[in-house]
């Protein structure tokens, strides 16, 4: 029994389109993106709300729907609500491929509905679903499995990769047609296997600090497994919100690929032809200047302007709340011009460092970008790096062998002094010496960064 009319299912479903496309819009933005993802979660309520008032189940089949509604969320909210911001990287690549894997079984459960009477242009876009979905979710899986450290990060190049991808992509693009012409549900289970196996080959290659940039683009494949279950159904919510997520997730790391300097091929393919994209995780043996939490206090409680930029290192240690408290007192105190310098591609994923801050209440006018700081850093007097690495590495600017030449990166070696906050002489994720560690300007505090911090924050208020 169907509570809604069919027009008011239609006029429901566009409101919730019109709230994703709103959700986007202010996703695109700090300021905006609290608001813009809670218009896109009423609009994703109004539209599974419709779906349960409006579809016709059949027997206990909505019973069933419902229930694995509640057991999803179930599972889902204390997940998403514990989780910590470093491990928000590896909550998004799982959510991520769980989008594809769903997208591959509505396609596949299709097929068995249509029993082979439906027409090519709806088991063609089914078999383009099943595909890209199963692939996504693989893919996902593995780069979950990266980030977790629950297999190593480093490219895993298979012998005659070459050969294998190329088969791989032949077999699949058969059984594809094969279910596009007959519509067999059984061609359907032999095309997820193929696109399971697909998805990890895809992702085995990309190592390092190039993960981020596969989770972005296997956003993009969910969204358009997304619009092709809903060309195939047909259903306009599915086919306007799948189409979204598959151009924002398109334009997200051909952004991320322009911040890094790199190609998207070169970062997906590169280790194919014998390059890497991680390197050592040794810890080097050369001697470096150090310093104490009251040098650091001392130097920044003087100083006119400073810059400081985190990293992923900052989200380890959660220090963002002590890094707000320095940066205040050093604005109200001192009077010191301190802001925060960041970068595209810092942390795990895009905007890590954005949003670690939101959660210290930093205002959003601190946040510089690197594009805008750089030109003012030979008038910088101190920049302080808690965390980062590769995005502060001068070998990006003047070392072309490097794995990240001509990648942009803030170009703290201009200013006056350096300060460099670390726990180990470790490279970054990138597994690239850092010569700015090692530059007559750098001095080094080691230690754990919220616990250097806190010396440096009460240092600063004895001066």
């Amino acid at each position: 029994m169907n509570l809604l009319p069919a027009e008011v299912a239609a006029a429901l479903y566009l409101f919730a389109a019109v709230c994703f496309i709103l959700a986007l819009k202010g996703l695109s933005g700090p300021r905006t993106a609290r608001k813009g993802n809670a218009l896109g979660a009423f609009g994703a309520f109004v539209a599974v709300v419709t779906v349960f008032l409006s579809t016709e189940f059949g027997g206990f089949r909505r019973w069933l729907a419902l229930a694995a509604v509640i057991v999803g969320a179930a599972l889902s909210v204390p997940v998403a609500r514990r989780i910590a911001m470093t491990n928000m990287p590896q909550l998004v690549a799982l959510l991520n491929g769980v989008g594809g894997g769903a997208a591959a079984i509505v396609g596949l459960v299709e097929l068995a509905e249509w029993s082979g009477t439906a027409g090519y242009v709806a088991t063609t876009a089914t078999a383009a679903a099943i595909l890209i979905g199963s692939m996504s979710f693989a893919g996902s899986v593995v780069t979950f499995m990266k980030l977790q450290g629950l297999m190593t990060s480093r490219p895993i190049v298979l012998p005659l990769a070459w050969l294998i991808m190329f088969a791989g992509m032949a077999i699949t693009a058969t059984l594809g047609v094969f279910v596009a012409v007959t519509g067999s549900f059984w061609w359907g289970l032999a095309l997820i296997a193929a696109g399971l196996a697909s998805g990890v080959l895809f992702v085995l290659p990309v190592g390092g600090a190039d993960v981020p940039i596969v989770i972005s683009l296997l956003n993009a494949f969910t969204g358009l497994a997304v619009a092709s279950s809903g060309f195939a159904m047909p259903n306009t919510l599915m086919l306007v919100a799948g189409i979204l997520v598959g151009a924002s997730g398109t334009v997200l790391p051909l952004a991320m690929a322009k911040g890094m300097g790199r190609s998207v091929l070169g970062i997906l393919f590169g280790a194919l032809k014998g390059g890497s994209t991680a390197g050592s995780t040794q810890e080097s043996d050369r001697p470096v200047r150090r310093a104490t939490p009251e040098d650091v206090a001392t130097a920044l409680a003087y100083a006119r302007k400073v810059v400081v930029v985190p990293g992923y290192g900052l989200a380890v240690a959660q220090a963002q709340h002590v890094l707000s408290e320095l940066v205040t007192t050093l604005r109200d105190e001192h009077h010191v011009d301190a802001v925060y310098g960041i970068h595209p591609v810092a942390g795990r994923m895009p905007g890590h460092m954005n949003v670690l801050l939101a959660e210290a209440n930093v205002p959003y006018e601190l946040l510089v970008e690197a594009e805008e700081l750089n030109p003012q850093m030979p008038s910088t007097d101190i920049v302080m790096v808690v965390g980062a690495n590769d995005v502060v590495n001068p070998a990006a600017r003047e070392d072309p062998q490097s794995s990240i030449y001509g990648m942009p990166i803030i170009d703290a070696d201009y200013a006056g002094q350096v300060f460099f906050l670390k726990r180990s002489m470790r490279p970054g994720f990138a597994g690239i010496e850092n010569e700015l560690l090692f530059n007559e300007k750098t001095q080094l505090l080691f230690g754990d960064a919220k616990d250097s911090l806190s010396a440096v924050v009460a240092a600063l208020k004895e001066v």
